[in-house]
């Protein structure tokens, strides 16, 4: 296993300094929104630096830590030179800029340019693939079959932390460019990881314990892709399973997550009084957890099935308890996943509950809110923010407005594949149909229209 010969990172640690390990993973954080990049740094993350399991950190948090220290290398930071490391799955490929392993690099440099193969890096040379091919599970995924009767054996480190990257890159990718092209892509990596908890069912321990939670969070992960890409049944499967992983190992963390993201999908299917009570579910496992921000997400989550079911009283004491919950800022103990939620998503996820409501000022003026504060990294969430915009200015009779806002929507979808947030698009162009002679609708219905055959063309 990768720990078995790992050598500390002293001088890692002492540029920590005083700080704590979560202290030091928010300021690694907040230097990679400074250059626009996004890593998704935690205490753990950190404690693996230190104690040198990862000997080369993946090329974006290359690009944070030397920002963070000017003039320096990563030899001057404690790593080993890029050169120097090798994994096993480095040989004789050449996988794409975000898709490291990071315990190991190969001695290459790419481009950081985004282009399509970023969109299917994480099944092309995923790292949880790796892990794959190294118990004997088949194939990398783009050839044919995999095995799943893989002999039980001890799982290590390398396995470990192969899934919960696979994690990482997963939701970096959906946050760049939305779930469309990753689904599928992204099942593969999924029966691997349940391939090696099953393999592994001998593991006892701190390892076990990591595994499970890692192939749960990555059964979300799938989950959210479905869920974001139309496959609301699919989407239901997965975090069923996520579900039942929790109980199984125990983790109130995971738990808590299944039943957000469950909330989540049970109101975008109409059935509010599930959101409701999968809501409050997930509050009651993540109580003990100590995270505020988790809190707050599930009280939005619970707003939502309220809304949905038209009770206004039990929404506005939902959405107060998730202003009370977000005004305690943020804490070590919020979980890793939840990166993506801050004051944009606070914003955007009230507007829905007024929007469902049918309170469309309000919701325009939350949605603009979002849109104007998110940073423009997380190109799925901004085109999201948009696109509710859009629909909630249409509602309440604003049409040129809406037209505006639809088009700079459609301005980002070369990017991002969301089959969700076309869906509300196309909800706006029939509800401005009526208003085509206003200014600017005509020519966003005409290039929502293209964009909508050249959508179907593909898909076909």
């Amino acid at each position: 296993m990768a720990s078995s010969r790992a050598v500390p990172n002293l001088m890692f640690r002492r540029l920590r300094g005083q700080r704590s390990p979560g202290e030091f993973a928010a300021l690694v954080r907040r230097a990679a929104r400074e250059i626009g990049e996004q890593v998704a740094c935690d205490a753990r993350y950190i404690g693996r630096v230190e104690a040198g399991e990862i000997r080369c950190p993946n090329y974006a948090y290359e690009r944070v830590f030397l920002h963070m220290f000017p003039g320096s290398t990563l030899t001057d930071l404690g790593f080993s030179a890029r050169e120097a490391v090798r994994g096993r799955g480095a040989r004789g490929r050449t996988p794409p800029p975000d898709t490291y392993n990071s315990t190991n690099c190969t001695n290459s440099t790419y481009s950081n340019e985004e282009s399509d193969v970023l969109r299917r890096a994480f099944m092309t040379s995923g790292t949880v693939t790796v892990a794959a091919a190294s118990l004997g599970l088949g194939p990398l995924p783009g050839t044919e079959g995999h095995r799943t009767d893989v002999p039980r054996q001890r799982i290590g480190e390398s396995e470990v932390s192969a899934v919960e990257e696979a994690v990482r890159q997963i939701r970096l990718l959906d946050d760049r460019h939305g779930a469309d092209g990753l689904y599928q892509r992204a099942a593969q990596p999924l029966r691997t990881a349940y391939a090696l908890l099953d393999a592994g069912a001998t593991t006892r321990g701190s390892t076990a314990g990591r595994l499970a939670s890692g192939a749960g969070e990555l059964a979300i992960s799938v989950g959210w892709l479905a869920h974001d890409s139309g496959r609301l049944d699919d989407a239901r499967s997965h975090y069923a399973e996520a579900l039942a992983t929790s109980r199984v190992a125990a983790d109130p963390a995971l738990e808590a997550h299944a039943f957000c993201n469950t909330s989540f999908l049970a109101r975008d299917a109409g059935r509010y009084r599930e959101a409701v009570r999968a809501a409050q579910a997930g509050h009651r496992a993540a109580g003990p957890l100590g995270s505020a921000r988790l809190l707050a997400l599930l009280s939005l989550r619970e707003a939502g099935g309220w809304a949905g079911l038209g009770d206004r009283p039990g929404c506005e004491q939902a959405l107060s308890r998730a202003h009370t919950h977000f005004g305690r800022g943020p804490s070590d103990a919020d979980p890793e996943w939840m990166s993506f939620f801050g004051e944009p998503e606070l914003q955007a996820l009230e507007a829905q509950c007024w929007s469902a409501l049918g309170d469309w000022s309000r919701a325009a003026r939350l949605s603009h809110r979002a849109t104007a504060l998110q940073d423009p990294h997380f190109a799925r969430n901004l085109a999201l923010y948009g696109a509710q915009l859009s629909g909630d200015l249409a509602r309440g009779g604003a049409a040129a407005e809406a037209a505006a806002a639809g088009e700079r929507v459609l301005d980002l979808l070369d990017e991002v594949q969301s089959s969700r947030i076309r869906a509300i698009l196309a909800e706006t162009a029939r509800v401005l149909v009526p208003r085509r002679h206003t200014a600017g609708v005509a020519d966003f219905l005409d290039r929502h229209a293209e964009t909508a055959r050249a959508a179907a063309a593909v898909a076909r």
